[in-house]
């Protein structure tokens, strides 16, 4: 899926997400075409999904976060609670699930009090039962892919 040379300059615009690719070729040491012919290839796999900035919610005063199990109403299905979620500014993400919940959701809130109104907001969408929060308290390890890439990339060279 994707070899050493693709593992390197992944993780050198995870390092460096404004690196150019005549920089980037410089630094992996190959042609500016390799790397521009790489990262098309990548971005048109799915491999590579985007070079926006990551953003920190804590930063912008939104210092709690949350993972809320929601369970749904059945008949209507997941897909329009999904469109519902998504406009909430403070819903990061949703997955559909399976255990005791139908959907869990990533959710950011100012305060404690203010995630009781946003748990409020999503217990008011039509579909949704009930929910069952719990509040992070620390992030020992963040989302991180590039340990995923390089074993990935050292599997292909073996």
């Amino acid at each position: 899926m994707i070899d050493e040379l693709d593992g390197r300059l992944i993780e050198l615009l995870r390092a460096e997400p404004r690196v150019g690719v005549l920089e980037a070729s410089r630094r992996l040491r190959v042609a500016r075409g390799t790397v521009q012919a790489r990262l098309d290839r990548l971005h048109a796999r799915g491999v590579i999904t985007g070079y926006g900035p990551d953003v920190d919610p804590a930063a912008l005063d939104y210092g709690v976060m949350a993972f809320v199990t929601l369970e749904l109403r059945q008949a209507g299905g997941h897909d329009p609670v999904a469109v519902r979620l998504a406009a909430i500014a403070e819903v990061l993400e949703a997955h559909t699930i399976t255990g005791a919940g139908d959907m869990l959701c990533r959710v950011v809130a100012r305060s404690n009090s203010d995630l009781q109104r946003v748990i409020d907001a999503i217990v008011e969408l039509d579909g949704v039962v009930r929910t069952s929060t719990v509040i992070v308290l620390d992030t020992p390890l963040p989302y991180r892919v590039l340990p995923l890439v390089s074993a990935v990339a050292g599997a292909i060279g073996e």
